[in-house]
């Protein structure tokens, strides 16, 4: 971002609006707010339904990404001459020459500083839908014009940390759920979804947020320029915390490398040459998924329970599966799905598609590692497989995916934390700023003096873009947040909406870990 001159990340209509406000205009107060969740991929029933709150997390990366550094690297520290220039280079070529006056700007570089104040809900709250997260405001009169100048910035960079933090502390949510109903360890949950996202988002920038978003609910991640992320904007320490972590892992380049057919050869070297002790996760379909999991696991049953553990405890061998149909990969197929037993070559008729699957296929992952290696039941009486084993699944997971997994373990009688979830790009990045229906509107203003309470509610809408009015304060009711509009100077000074930016200086700052202790907490 240090590159880039932070005056351009605009719409090019912002560039305009000083000159459109009604002479004397001396403030401009707004808000940015998750207004709607009807677009939201997220679970309507269940053990788990949505509850209409979003995760608020994002604000502290931004301000110290881009109000601070990014503006004092691409704007103050350059000479005046040069920074007026390039903003009016940019302007009058696309624009006309003179059709943007840049006194205003060069006023900016003058002061030094960006006079704006940002007040905002603590990180880690979970905030009701039509509640406002953070509100802005400028701090001289002069430089009312800034506070939506930043709109379009505000709104690309912190919708995206909040729309990830949102859909990973759903999963949490459903997790936490059936681990509870099946009586399954809930400190596995910490791992049980693992951030494979990196690959399929919008670049580094992009996969860095999204990657600390996740981090805020879970510790498994694949995303280490997440975690470069928290230490650098969210005071972590991986020498002091646990911020994030893996395990050793093969791809498909690792398996066809060793070919086709000595694959159990690539199997054993890995399980006890290359990974003798710890966790080691291998992807399993290059070629026969099923094979792998029912011969190659029999067959190397005994190297596996003879792994050591390492410094943790830890000797497990992970199955991952990487295609097909993640729910009945793992889960098999219920008795009501099949067209009678099988067959006199052993093979099953699936009601639906008249197809025919074999008895790995209708028993699923689960239960094929549980009938080569067992294992013990949680105090609910569901059955946990052997701790040398596991399952991972990271292709195409989503929340209802993982809703169907979880409770078809459960009706087949497996605990919930017999399979970690790999949460890719399909999860993280089918979102748009309309998942959350997140938008920044001026709710207040003042123009010589006199103070205006500014509204928006279209008759052309179903009611979702009505705004408050006036200046604002929120309150928490019970495990709500709550907003009161049309508040007084005073009113709006108290309430939960706390000074986080101010004047070019950032003045209260959360950790990862107090992020992290706040979701756990309820927000």
């Amino acid at each position: 971002m240090s590159t880039l001159n932070p005056l351009t990340q605009i719409d090019f209509y912002k560039s305009g609006h000083i000159f459109q406000y009604p002479a004397g205009t001396e403030s401009v107060y707004s808000n940015f707010t998750a207004r709607s969740d009807r677009l939201a991929p997220v679970l309507r029933s269940g053990l788990a339904p949505f509850e209409g709150k979003v995760v608020f997390v994002g604000l502290q990366g931004f301000v110290k990404e881009f109000l601070i550094q990014a503006f004092d690297a691409g704007f103050f520290r350059l000479p005046k001459a040069q920074a007026v220039r390039q903003y009016r280079r940019r302007m009058d070529n696309a624009l006309g020459p003179g059709a943007v006056p840049v006194d205003h700007i060069a006023a900016l570089h003058d002061l030094g500083y960006l006079p704006v104040r940002i007040k905002a809900l603590p990180e880690g709250s979970r905030v009701n839908i039509k509640v406002p997260l953070f509100t802005v405001r400028e701090t001289r009169k002069e430089f009312a014009w800034l506070t939506n100048y930043l709109e379009t910035v505000l709104s690309n960079f912190n919708w995206k940390p909040i729309t990830v933090a949102t859909i990973a502390h759903e999963y949490r949510r459903l997790l936490e759920a059936y681990a509870d109903l099946t009586g399954a360890d809930a400190a596995f949950i910490d791992w049980q979804a693992h951030d494979f996202s990196a690959r399929g988002l919008s670049g580094p920038e992009d996969s860095m947020r999204a990657g600390f978003a996740h981090l805020c609910s879970f510790t498994g991640t694949d995303t280490v320029a997440a975690i470069d992320y928290a230490e650098l904007y969210y005071g972590a320490d991986s020498d002091r915390e646990l911020v994030g972590g893996s395990v050793p892992a093969t791809e498909h380049s690792v398996m066809s490398m060793g070919g086709k057919l000595d694959e159990i050869g690539t199997f054993r070297r890995l399980i006890t040459e290359v990974y003798p002790s710890g966790i080691v996760s291998i992807v399993s379909d290059t070629w026969d998924f099923w094979q792998v999991i029912t011969e190659y696991a029999s067959a190397l049953k005994a190297e596996i329970l003879a792994r050591a553990p390492n410094a943790l405890g830890q000797a497990k061998v992970v199955f991952r599966p990487d295609s097909g149909d993640p729910v009945k990969i793992l889960t098999g197929y219920l008795a009501d799905e099949l067209a009678g037993d099988a067959d006199a070559y052993g093979m099953y008729t699936v009601k639906d598609t008249g197809g025919r699957i074999t008895e790995a296929e209708r028993k699923g992952a689960v239960e094929c590692l549980w009938d080569i290696f067992g294992g013990d039941l949680t105090a609910k009486g569901f059955r946990v497989l052997h701790p040398r084993v596991g399952l991972i699944y990271g292709d195409s997971i989503t929340l209802s995916r993982a809703e169907r997994i979880l409770e078809r373990l459960r009706i087949k009688g497996y605990a919930s934390t017999n399979c970690v979830f790999g949460v890719g790009s399909y999860s993280y990045q089918y979102l748009t700023r309309d998942s959350f229906g997140m938008a920044m509107k001026a709710t207040w203003g003042m123009v010589d003096g006199e103070a205006r309470e500014l509204s928006k509610d279209p008759k052309t809408d179903s009611g979702t873009k009505k705004s408050a009015v006036g200046l604002l304060r929120v309150e928490r009711e019970g495990d709500d947040y709550v907003l009161h509009d049309r508040q007084t100077p005073e009113q709006e000074a108290g309430g939960l909406l706390q000074d986080v930016f101010v004047d070019g200086k950032l003045v209260r700052e959360h950790t990862l870990a107090e992020i992290r202790a706040r979701l756990r907490n309820g927000g």
